[in-house]
């Protein structure tokens, strides 16, 4: 089992970065493949990036891809996503999730450990 705890949301101007943070317990973290989604105000949870257990292999989604990148440190037990070139559709709470060995899905239910999420703001 793992408990996930993301960090680094804030409020950010149009054309900003920010890196989140996602901090796993437990000592099988190298096991699980790693994502983040993101959830904005009357919509449904989306897909972000995800990055393998187990040969760094990743994906994003497209409305994200070249401005965001997920990364992970297994000796930290901590999986990041820097994010550049944010604007106001990027706001949303973002949430990081485990999938046990996984397949880089970008399906929620594949999923089966989340953290409390962490709210990103971008002003325009």
């Amino acid at each position: 089992q793992v408990q996930l705890v993301e960090s680094g949301g804030g409020l950010v101007q149009a054309g900003g970065s920010l890196r989140l943070s996602c901090a796993a317990s437990g000592r099988t973290f190298s096991r699980y493949s790693m994502g983040w989604f993101r959830q904005a105000p009357g919509k449904e949870r989306e897909f972000v990036a995800a990055i393998s257990c187990c040969d760094g292999s990743t994906s994003y989604a497209d409305s994200v891809k070249g401005r965001f990148t997920i990364s992970r440190e297994n000796a930290k037990n901590t999986v990041c996503l820097q994010m550049n070139s944010l604007n106001a559709e990027d706001t949303a709470v973002y949430y990081c999730a485990a999938e046990l060995f996984g397949r880089l899905s970008r399906l929620r239910r594949d999923y089966g450990y989340w953290g409390q999420g962490t709210q990103v703001t971008v002003s325009s």
